[in-house]
């Protein structure tokens, strides 16, 4: 049985993927809550390894929020991500653990990058300042990974996945993400006979958005092909794979129809005077293309599914 270990498995990224791992046969996958193992703590961490001999590890573990929670705690938002991610991959070296993949962001890209994206537009220009803190937290992580696959020929995989959502997202009204942020007010709204819903920006800006449970199932395709496949594929310059449609939607769109979906009936207004981010972000995704991958939920099938688990777990 292969030992596998997901940090960070009861947010939705890591709910996902322990959802995946679970279809898979001799696999045994380790999880601890944040109660249990703090992954701050690096005492905490290399005791947890010890104790037990894990084969894989997979970094699903990491604070993060939108625009708002991005703003108001930035301090936050990097020593907690730098902490995490620098505990569990040094820790995993030391403890001889050979395959880890990390999960990053699609932030991590400067804010006018070429679109497509690819992911030679690292480090290439600035980054958008409302979620910086979070990006040079997640670029570090790369970096990191990267360095150990040079210095002591570690295979240690990174993938800078797009704008996540799905079944187990954050659903609060300030402190999510775009999508479970319109779910959640847009719904309230419906349900309160509101005749406006205020929305954040001007709704021209474009975004990619993936169902999580893909996202899941691109993480352990790429987790499983061979080293000799992998480098093929790969730039040597590159460490790291994108994960994502090659679709994007722009906010106003985007809002018209998850109104559509929940049956709201009243007006969207966008305020251009509030901060709404990067212009565009839309991912290059030929390099997992080409090694075999595509996702197979469109965006207003999984925007229903989403909507139902809201209702389940928050009305």
């Amino acid at each position: 049985m292969k030992k596998v270990f997901i940090a960070g498995h009861t947010g939705m990224v890591g709910k996902a993927l322990l959802r995946k791992l679970k279809t898979k046969k001799n696999i045994e996958i380790i999880t601890k809550s944040r109660s249990d193992l703090d992954l701050t703590n690096q005492n905490d961490v290399k005791n947890f390894f010890k104790k037990n001999k894990i084969d894989e590890v997979l970094i699903a573990a990491a604070k993060v929020g939108g625009i708002f929670a991005n703003n108001t705690y930035p301090a936050d938002f990097i020593y907690e991500n730098l902490q995490i991610q620098n505990n569990i991959i040094h820790t995993a070296h030391l403890s001889d653990i050979q395959k880890l993949l990390f999960l990053g962001s699609s932030c991590i890209y400067p804010k006018f990058s070429n679109q497509p994206i690819s992911e030679k537009s690292l480090l290439s220009g600035y980054l958008e300042s409302t979620n910086q803190p979070y990006a040079i937290a997640k670029i570090a992580g790369l970096i990191m990974c990267d360095s150990f696959n040079k210095q002591y020929k570690r295979d240690y995989r990174v993938v800078m996945p797009t704008n996540l959502y799905g079944p187990g997202d954050n659903f609060h009204s300030c402190n999510s993400h775009v999508i479970p942020s319109l779910i959640s007010r847009i719904n309230k709204a419906k349900n309160n006979n509101s005749q406006k819903v205020e929305i954040w920006g001007t709704g021209k800006v474009m975004r990619e958005f993936l169902f999580v449970d893909d996202m899941a199932d691109a993480c352990v395709f790429v987790m499983n092909l061979s080293k000799k496949k992998l480098r093929e594929k790969l730039d040597l310059t590159n460490s790291h794979i994108n994960i994502g449609t090659g679709k994007d939607i722009s906010i106003k769109k985007l809002a018209l129809l998850i109104k559509k979906i929940i049956g709201y009936e009243g007006k969207l207004y966008f305020d251009p005077f509030k901060p709404e981010g990067t212009p565009r972000k839309l991912l290059n995704v030929d390099i997992l293309t080409k090694l075999g991958w595509s996702y197979k939920v469109s965006l207003e099938e999984g925007l229903k599914i989403s909507y139902q688990w809201y209702l389940r777990n928050y009305s």
